[in-house]
C-alpha cells in the first residue's frame, strides 16, 4: 500500500536556493495581492495552483542539459518533456505530447495497472530515460515509444503497434532500446532497427520482465528486468500467477459493469511464483538464477557490479524477517549468500544498494535501531559504518567515487532526528565521521545527485515557498533555475496568498515516543471563539505528513470554511526509528488510535476548540483510521469521512499485510481487533464512506461489507461511490465533486448547519 494522501493535489515541493550560499530565497517583495477566497472550483481547474512545477528532473550524462516533465497550461493532467541548457538560456520543449499523439486512446490493462501501482495519474509523457552518452532521450508516450535527438530536436517514433510497449529503457551504452509487449521482452537495435524477442512464451498467467503486482504495490519495484553495464546480459524475471487466488471483482463504470477475474494474493494465501533468469545477448543462452529451494520468497532488488561480472540479488523471506544479499554468476546462475539482515518484526527493502568501481558496495541497515549506511567489500564483509547517530537515513542519493563522498538525505539537526525538515548531507566512504549539511535548514529538501557525484538537482519547499527546483554544484552553489516558480503577481496562487494560514507545529508524548503535529487555523482566527476541528489522518506506514513545507490547497479549502485543520503523525507513521515504526507490529489500528486519542484530548484542552464539533478524514489507510477513530468512544468525534478503507486486513494483499500483521492464521487476535465490522455499534457520529468502484488495490468489497453491516443494524450513514475510479479519484471534475461532497458533509455535521449536540 503505497501512501495515498487525501485525493487533492498535495502541491509537492521542489527547490530554490541562493547562488552563493545555497540558502532558500526570500520571496519577491511585492504589493499584497487582492484578498481572494479560495474555492473548490478554482483548486480543481487550470492552470494548476501549484504553478510551473518540474517533475522527473534529470541531468544529461554529459552535464550540459537538464530534462524535466511539465504539465500543460491548458490541461494540467497532460505532461510534456522539456529541457534547459545548464549554461543558461530559456527552457524548450523536447516532446509535445499532444502534437505527437493528439487523440490518446485507451491504455492496456497492464499499463493501467502499472501506472496505478506507480501512482501516475497524468497522461502524455510520464517517464523518460537518457542514453549513457546523452545523445537522445527515450520517452514512452500513450503506449508507443519515441526517441528525441539532442542535436536538432528531431523526434523519431520507434514503435507503432496496437499493443502497448511498457517499461521501455535505453541500454547502458545506448545501442539498444528494450521494452515489454504482450508479456514478453523485446530488444530493438537502434543502428539497424531490428527487433528481437528475448522471450516468446509470455501469455496467460506467465509474464516476463514485468514486476508482479506485489513488487509494484508493496516493494517499490516497478521493473522486472535489468541490463548489465556492458550490455552483454539482461537479468529478467518470470512470473507465474497460477497459484494466486482468483478474486472476482466488478469493475463498475458509468456505462455498465465488467467482471474482472483478478489474481489477487490475499494475506495468508499463495503468492505468484517469481523466478529470475539471465540472458546472454552474445550467445543467446539463458540460465536460471539459483534463488534457493524455497520458492515462496520475494524478489526484492537486482543490481549489477560495475564490471558486469556479478549480479547482486536481494531475496526477502515470505515473513519479511530475513533479507539475503546473493552474489550471482551471470554465466551459470549460481549464487551464494554474502550478507543478510534480520529482524524480529520486519526488514525494509530500500534503494540504498550501490555497487562501486572498487568492487565494494554500500548497503543500508536498521540493525542499530536507525537506518544507516554501511560499506562492504565484494565478499559481503562489512568494512565500516558510513553514517551513525539517532536519526534515520532517508535515502542514498549518490556517491563521488573519486573523492570518497557519499550523499544522503535525512531529517536531522545536530546529529539527532528532526522529523519536520529534510536536508541533503555528505559523509565519507573512508571513515565514519559526522555528516555535513549541503543544503540549509528551514524546510524540506529532496535531491537527485548525478552519476559522478559532482552536481545535483535540488528540490525545495517551505511554508512560504511553493515547489521550486534548480541545478546545483555539489557544494550547494546554484548553477541555474529549472523552475523557480516564484510566488509573485502572475503566479496562479498569488490572489489567495493573503488568506493562506501558516501551520504551527508541536509535539505530544506517547509511550516514550515523541509525536509531531501541525495545526492550521482559519483566516481571522480569534482565540476567544470556539472552532470546529478537522483532523486529517493517514496513520499507516509512510513517510509522514507533518512537514515544514508548502501546504496543500485542500487545507486552505478547509480553513476558508471555518475549520481548524490538525494532523498528527502517530507511531508507525514516518521514516523514523525502528522502534517508532514497529510500534504497530501485529496490532494495526491499536497504537495508532491510542495516539490519535492523545491528540483529540489535547485539542479538547484548547480553549478555542469546540469539543463537540470534531471530525476526522482520510483515504486508504487513512480511511481505515477514520473508521477506527469514529468507533472509538474516547475520540468523541461528531463525524468522519473514510475513503477507500481497508476494513478487514484479511482482504488485503500478502506482502503489505503480513509485513505488519503476520498471517491471519498466526495472528487471529490482531486481525479480529482491526476488523471494523466488530466496532460499528460504537459509532460516535455520522459517517461518509467513499470508494472507487473499479479499485483493484483496496477492493470495493472492503466498503460493501461495511455498507451491508450498517444497513443490517439500521444505522444511518452516507456514501459516495465513483464509477470507473480506482484507488484514487482522478481528474479535476471528479475531484471537484469529491471536495464539494466533503465540504457539504462537514458543514452539516460540524459546521454552520450542524445541529447542536447535547
Amino acid at each position: 500500500m503505497r501512501t495515498v494522501l487525501l485525493a487533492s493535489t498535495f502541491l509537492l515541493a521542489v527547490t530554490a536556493a541562493h547562488a552563493q550560499t545555497g540558502a532558500p530565497p526570500a520571496q519577491a517583495a511585492a504589493s499584497a495581492p487582492a484578498s481572494s477566497i479560495l474555492t473548490p472550483e478554482r483548486v480543481f481547474a487550470n492552470p494548476s495552483l501549484a504553478g510551473p512545477v518540474a517533475r522527473g528532473v534529470s541531468l544529461s550524462p554529459d552535464g550540459e542539459l537538464v530534462a524535466f516533465l511539465r504539465s500543460r497550461a491548458d490541461d494540467a493532467e497532460v505532461q510534456d518533456l522539456w529541457a534547459a541548457p545548464v549554461a543558461g538560456g530559456e527552457p524548450f520543449k523536447l516532446i509535445d505530447a499532444r502534437a505527437l499523439v493528439p487523440d490518446a486512446g485507451e491504455l492496456s490493462e497492464a499499463e493501467k495497472a502499472r501506472r496505478e501501482r506507480m501512482r501516475i495519474s497524468a497522461r502524455g509523457v510520464v517517464e523518460y530515460s537518457w542514453d549513457e552518452q546523452g545523445r537522445y532521450i527515450l520517452a514512452p508516450l500513450e503506449g508507443d515509444i519515441f526517441l528525441a535527438e539532442r542535436q536538432g530536436g528531431a523526434v523519431r517514433r520507434l514503435t507503432e503497434t496496437t499493443a502497448d510497449e511498457i517499461d521501455a529503457k535505453v541500454s547502458p551504452k545506448g545501442a539498444y532500446v528494450s521494452f515489454v509487449r504482450d508479456q514478453n521482452l523485446y530488444v530493438l537495435d537502434l543502428a539497424t532497427g531490428q527487433e528481437t524477442a528475448i522471450t516468446d512464451d509470455g501469455a496467460g498467467l506467465i509474464t516476463w520482465a514485468t514486476a508482479e503486482f506485489i513488487a509494484q504495490e508493496e516493494l517499490d519495484r516497478d521493473t522486472g528486468y535489468w541490463w548489465s553495464p556492458d550490455e552483454r546480459y539482461i537479468a529478467l524475471q518470470r512470473t507465474d500467477e497460477s497459484p494466486v487466488d482468483i478474486i472476482p471483482r466488478l469493475d463498475i463504470g458509468g456505462g455498465g459493469a465488467t467482471v474482472v477475474e483478478q489474481r489477487y494474493p490475499r494475506a495468508g494465501r499463495p503468492n505468484a511464483v517469481v523466478e529470475l533468469y539471465i540472458r546472454d545477448l552474445q550467445s543467446g543462452a539463458r540460465v536460471k538464477v539459483d534463488l534457493g529451494s524455497n520458492t515462496d520468497i520475494y524478489l526484492g532488488r537486482v543490481n549489477w557490479a560495475t564490471d558486469g561480472r556479478t549480479a547482486y540479488v536481494q531475496r526477502l523471506s515470505r515473513d519479511q524477517k530475513r533479507l539475503d544479499l546473493l552474489a550471482v554468476d551471470p554465466a551459470t546462475g549460481a549464487s551464494r549468500v554474502i550478507a543478510s539482515q534480520t529482524s524480529n518484526a520486519w526488514v525494509n527493502v530500500t534503494h540504498d544498494f550501490k555497487a562501486l568501481k572498487s568492487g565494494d558496495f554500500i548497503w543500508s541497515s536498521e540493525e542499530s535501531g536507525w537506518r544507516h549506511l554501511y560499506l562492504y567489500n565484494r565478499d559481503g564483509r562489512r568494512l565500516r559504518a558510513i553514517t551513525r547517530g539517532d536519526y534515520a537515513v532517508k535515502s542514498l542519493n549518490g556517491v563521488n567515487q573519486d573523492t570518497g563522498e557519499v550523499f544522503f538525505t535525512a531529517s536531522m539537526r545536530d546529529g539527532r532526528e528532526y522529523p519536520i525538515e529534510q536536508q541533503l548531507f555528505r559523509a565519507s566512504l573512508r571513515r565514519t565521521s559526522e555528516p555535513v549539511a549541503i543544503t540549509p535548514a528551514g524546510g524540506w529538501w529532496s535531491a537527485s545527485v548525478n552519476g559522478p557525484g559532482t552536481a545535483y538537482v535540488g528540490n525545495y519547499t517551505d511554508l512560504n515557498t511553493p515547489s521550486q527546483s534548480a541545478l546545483y554544484s555539489i557544494d550547494g552553489t546554484r548553477v541555474r533555475w529549472i523552475e523557480e516558480n516564484r510566488l509573485e503577481p502572475g503566479h496562479p496562487f498569488w490572489p489567495f496568498v493573503e488568506r493562506q494560514q501558516k501551520p504551527e507545529f508541536g509535539t505530544l508524548q506517547s509511550h516514550g515516543q515523541t509525536l509531531m503535529w501541525q495545526m492550521t487555523t482559519p483566516p481571522g482566527f480569534d482565540p476567544t471563539r470556539r472552532y470546529p476541528v478537522v483532523m486529517q489522518v493517514y496513520g499507516g506506514p509512510s513517510a509522514g505528513g507533518v512537514r515544514r513545507a508548502w501546504q496543500p490547497a485542500s487545507t486552505q479549502l478547509l480553513t476558508e470554511a471555518g475549520y481548524i485543520v490538525f494532523r498528527l503523525d502517530n507511531r508507525g507513521e514516518g521514516d523514523r526509528s525502528a522502534a517508532f515504526k514497529q510500534a504497530l507490529y501485529l496490532k494495526m489500528g491499536q497504537p495508532e488510535i491510542e495516539d490519535q486519542v492523545i491528540a483529540a484530548d489535547y485539542l479538547r484542552s484548547l480553549p478555542y476548540v469546540d469539543a463537540d464539533r470534531m471530525a476526522i478524514m482520510g483515504w486508504s489507510y487513512g480511511g481505515f483510521m477514520s473508521l477506527m477513530a469514529l468507533t472509538e468512544p474516547k475520540m468523541g468525534l461528531a463525524s468522519a469521512i473514510a475513503g477507500a478503507p481497508p476494513t478487514e486486513w484479511g482482504l488485503y494483499d500478502t506482502a503489505y499485510t503480513e509485513r505488519y500483521m503476520s498471517t491471519p492464521q498466526a495472528n487471529v487476535d490482531g486481525y479480529a481487533a482491526s476488523d471494523v465490522l466488530a466496532r460499528l455499534d460504537n459509532l460516535t457520529g455520522r459517517l461518509l464512506l467513499m470508494h472507487g468502484m473499479a479499485d483493484d488495490n483496496v477492493i470495493f468489497e472492503n466498503s460493501t461489507r461495511v455498507l451491508n453491516a450498517l444497513q443490517a443494524k439500521s444505522i444511518p450513514f452516507e456514501t459516495m461511490v465513483y464509477p470507473g475510479q480506482r484507488h484514487g479519484i482522478r481528474g479535476n471534475d471528479r475531484q471537484l465533486h469529491q471536495w464539494r461532497t466533503y465540504l457539504d458533509f462537514l458543514d452539516r455535521t460540524i459546521g454552520s448547519r450542524a445541529p447542536a449536540r447535547d
